[in-house]
């Protein structure tokens, strides 16, 4: 699998459904900014911030280049982060799990629903079995990029670690392409691609500066633009 590196092609999505929208990737969006919201329908902060604010700025930006994705990802929870509780969100606006608790508690559900509608196509994260895992490969490439500092830890807590990421890596029943892809770290992450396909961020997170990363993109020149002009 490709992996996505900042400044360089963006790797296409890997998804195994489209709910909601034409299907699309970015080789198909030249000439326009993509963002991507990444999200897990069993996610209560997705729904509170990232995608209500993916909602606004499609809103707000679409007719000037922006074409805004969502793409549900599961990398735990597997029994609701599903495509069929995705169809449910996606056909009701019914949430599940610690979505609809949460979101209950603070009253923004309207008869256990969503109260505002995903305006921007979405679809779900190709999940792959994982089959012959290498546990200990995991584990080391889960040290190497994410834990810079493990070799000054004492040797205790070395194997106190590499102990949860055992326990984590055996409970993993799928691997999810775009979330692997991306090196994503959870959701919701956003994927930011310029008018050239080239990846210009991926986080996770609090994002406090997307929207002025996206009005400075939309702002670059088309690339490619023919020539006008006679002799």
């Amino acid at each position: 699998m490709q992996k996505a590196v900042i400044g360089q092609k963006a790797p296409l999505l890997s998804v195994s459904d489209w709910l909601q929208g034409t299907p699309t990737n970015f080789d198909q969006l030249s000439g326009r900014v993509v963002l991507v919201v990444v999200f897990q329908v069993n996610c209560p902060g997705c729904f509170l911030y990232s995608l209500p604010q993916a909602i606004e700025l499609q809103q707000r930006y679409a007719g000037q280049g922006l074409t805004v994705l969502g793409v549900a990802t599961a990398f735990e929870d597997f029994d609701k982060n599903n495509l069929e509780n995705l169809i449910r969100l996606v056909e009701k606006g019914e949430v599940v799990g610690e979505t609809l608790r949460l979101l209950s508690l603070k009253g923004k559900l309207q008869n256990r629903r969503l109260r505002y509608r995903i305006n921007f196509p979405v679809a779900m994260d190709k999940l792959n079995k994982r089959l012959g895992a290498n546990i200990e490969n995991d584990i080391d490439a889960f040290i190497r990029l994410r834990l810079p500092d493990f070799q000054d830890k004492a040797r205790r807590e070395q194997q106190r670690i590499r102990e949860q990421l055992q326990d984590y890596f055996q409970a993993l029943e799928y691997q999810a392409d775009t979330f692997e892809c991306f090196g994503l770290q959870g959701t919701p992450s956003y994927i930011l691609v310029d008018k050239r396909g080239l990846l210009k961020a991926c986080r996770f997170g609090a994002y406090p500066e997307l929207e002025a990363d996206i009005q400075k993109l939309l702002q670059e020149q088309t690339p490619d633009e023919p020539e006008t002009g006679g002799e």
